[in-house]
């Protein structure tokens, strides 16, 4: 119990809090007229006046809770438990909007956006608010049930969001750091061969300069030293990366290889490749890069477009920078968008991004979805 209250304690807040959007002042705008109405019609609303000020005056703290959920909590709470107290003080029955329904959504936001000491400071002052609301109203059973109730269900729903976008995160963090683990393999069959291919040079030139023992001797040597210490280092950190799981034996694909993702016999709408410019030259990185992304394109279109009869798959270099674009002529419905924003999407961006470029993903101009990369050519950012 006692490691349970200081993990609950020590949770930090909840990363990216919007701290004001279009809808706040939406809510606001809304409110603050409901609250007008209601103070105007509504015959029993005792304490007319304090009620409309208190009401619509409160309502700034839907400003700030995200960003300040506790502190908003305690004005908000305090200042409405306040108000009846001096009501009855007075002997007059608690006055209050029902309008005010809307500080439900500062202990949601609290259990949303707060820190875990905050949720837990914040908790008993609700509570205490809450069980005074329903005294000095002499609420029945059921009514307090019920008020039980909607108060505990708004905190577990905004607890439960928070766990649910933890959750998502984490999934999202686990795709990025899958696809820097296979970027690393590709990297590494490059490296791995320049840095072998050094070696043996080297090797060579120091035994075809020992008929001639001069000065390029020692430099050959240190050559072959360090690209063997290069390549066994290089080994270790992907063997890190890997997490031990066994190697790929299989070269890296290049560009050139995106016409094997063409083949007629498989699932789908036909696949047509073009591709223009030279890529001579093309760090391997770069090429594998765009191979992974075109084929995660297509694997996409086949499984998601709706009626699409053709994927066409357009890569273009120049001397700059080489361009992918990949397109169907399905139908970009709701469901594409919710595929378009999973895993393989994060690992076609987390790879571009790796490389200096950029990866979007959308609806066409016309009809169906297009995925577009952008890679410069030497493999990195400028």
């Amino acid at each position: 119990m006692r490691e349970l209250f200081r993990s609950v304690w020590s949770e930090p807040r909840a990363p990216h809090a919007p701290r004001r959007v279009r809808m706040d002042w939406v809510l606001l705008a809304a409110f603050a007229v409901v609250g007008l109405l209601e103070a105007t019609f509504r015959s029993d609303l005792p304490w007319r006046a304090a009620s409309l000020v208190v009401g619509v005056g409160l309502l700034p703290t839907l400003l700030w809770r995200r960003t300040r959920p506790l502190l908003m909590v305690v004005i908000a709470f305090g200042v409405v438990t306040a108000m009846k107290i001096a009501a009855l003080a007075a002997g007059s029955e608690p006055p209050g909007l029902h309008t005010m329904a809307y500080m439900l959504l500062l202990p949601y936001s609290l259990f949303r956006w707060g820190t875990g000491r905050e949720a837990m400071i914040g908790l008993p002052i609700m509570a205490a608010a809450a069980s005074f609301e329903l005294i000095s109203t002499r609420a029945e059973i059921g009514d307090i049930i019920g008020g039980s109730a909607v108060l505990s269900s708004t905190m577990a729903l905004g607890a439960a969001v928070r766990y649910r976008d933890r959750a998502r995160q984490r999934e999202l963090d686990e795709a990025k750091l899958a696809e820097r683990e296979r970027l690393a393999r590709d990297l590494h069959d490059t490296v791995a061969h320049h840095v072998s291919a050094i070696a043996i040079r080297a090797q060579a030139g120091l035994a075809a300069a020992s008929a001639r023992p001069e000065a390029p001797v020692d430099a050959l040597r240190v050559i072959a030293d360090e690209a063997s210490r290069a390549l066994g280092e290089m080994r270790t950190m992907v063997r890190f990366l890997r997490r031990d799981e066994p190697a790929e034996l299989a070269p890296s694909p290049r560009i050139a290889d995106i016409e094997r993702l063409a083949s007629p016999s498989a699932a789908g709408p036909a696949v047509e490749v073009k591709l223009t410019g030279s890529f001579d030259g093309l760090p391997s990185s770069v090429s594998a890069a765009i191979f992974r992304i075109a084929q995660e394109s297509i694997t996409n279109a086949r499984r998601h477009a709706r009626h699409a009869t053709r994927i066409e798959v357009d890569v273009a270099a120049d001397d700059a920078s080489v361009r992918l674009r990949v397109t169907d002529d399905g139908h970009a419905v709701h469901a594409r968008h919710s595929a378009s924003r999973g895993y393989g999407l994060v690992g076609m961006i987390e790879r571009a991004e790796l490389l200096g470029g950029a990866c979007h993903a959308g609806p066409g101009p016309q009809r169906g979805w297009t995925v577009t990369a952008v890679l410069p050519r030497n493999g990195r950012s400028t």
